[in-house]
């Protein structure tokens, strides 16, 4: 994977409706690499079926049968699909520090968002949609079933091991961060020996990703550059990174060579001019004593 966010669709089901779909996500906490927002949907009909599959909250299950859960969700293409949206390191950050800023929260509603109207979009009817949310719930809530009519909406703290299709969208969204981490490609360069400089977490030793793993403290303290910062895996807008940042990269400092005749072109008048600045004089603009 490179700095782009992108969508994926598994193959489109041909099983009749109405359907229910699961969203979840992987990776919101680290600090390096994206975060993937999962969903999985069936028909209501599949609903003993799913049952018997296995499928439950992605954490709690080891690589290798997560990697087994996301083929069983690929072995009934008739009934079962899933997609994922997965959003960049650097997409996350430029949300996060422009101004007005676009928090996390925004961006993974925004993520939701998405996907549901792309399964819709692809003419599949749903009829109920479940969310691991964290937060308030209940204007989650409110808000996808308002934006939505007609779709009965759940969204619920820890639902990915209350509801097997939301279990099965968590799946889909942690195989896809994993394998995204173990395929990373910089776009900074390539290494030394004239390859890709791709980037493991494991090869790299730089832990789980998370800003609490010393072993990740410790890869990013020691992959910094002074001036350009990080690698585009990381993502500059957690304080983690920020701290670094001061503490061991070059400072920067901003000039304008005309920064001071544009601070006096703005500054005020005196008098009836009182409040107005030297532009309005430039455009020829007067105060008037009385209409």
């Amino acid at each position: 994977m490179s700095s782009e966010s992108y969508t994926y669709h598994s193959i489109l089901p041909t099983a009749p409706g109405p359907y229910i779909l699961g969203v979840d996500e992987a990776g919101r906490g680290p600090v390096l690499g994206p975060l993937v927002y999962g969903v999985a949907f069936c028909p209501v009909a599949y609903k003993p079926q799913l049952e018997e599959l296995g499928f439950a909250d992605s954490k709690t299950l080891t690589p290798e049968l997560r990697s087994n859960l996301l083929s069983t969700l690929c072995s009934d293409p008739d009934n079962l699909a899933w997609a994922v949206r997965v959003i960049s390191p650097q997409a996350i950050s430029n949300g996060m520090l422009r101004r007005p800023p676009i928090n996390l929260n925004v961006q993974s509603q925004d993520a939701t968002v998405l996907l549901i109207r792309e399964v819709i979009s692809k003419g599949i009817q749903l009829s109920e949609v479940y969310v691991d949310a964290l937060g308030n719930t209940t204007t989650y809530q409110s808000y996808l079933s308002n934006l939505f009519p007609g779709i009965e909406f759940t969204v619920e703290n820890k639902a990915d091991s209350k509801y097997k299709i939301v279990g099965a969208a968590s799946v889909a969204a942690k195989v896809t961060r994993d394998a995204c981490l173990e395929d990373w490609v910089f776009d900074e360069g390539i290494s030394e020996d004239g390859k890709p400089n791709n980037f493991n977490l494991s090869t790299q030793q730089a832990g789980s990703g998370y800003p609490s793993d010393p072993k990740t403290k410790e890869w990013l303290a020691q992959s910094i550059e002074p001036t350009f910062g990080f690698p585009n895996i990381a993502r500059f807008s957690w304080t983690t990174v920020k701290l670094i940042l001061d503490k061991s990269a070059h400072p920067v400092k901003w000039t304008d060579e005309g920064q001071a005749s544009l601070i006096a072109a703005f500054e005020t008048g005196k008098g009836r001019e009182k409040d107005r600045c030297a532009v309005t004089k430039d455009l020829k603009l007067i105060s008037l004593g009385t209409l």
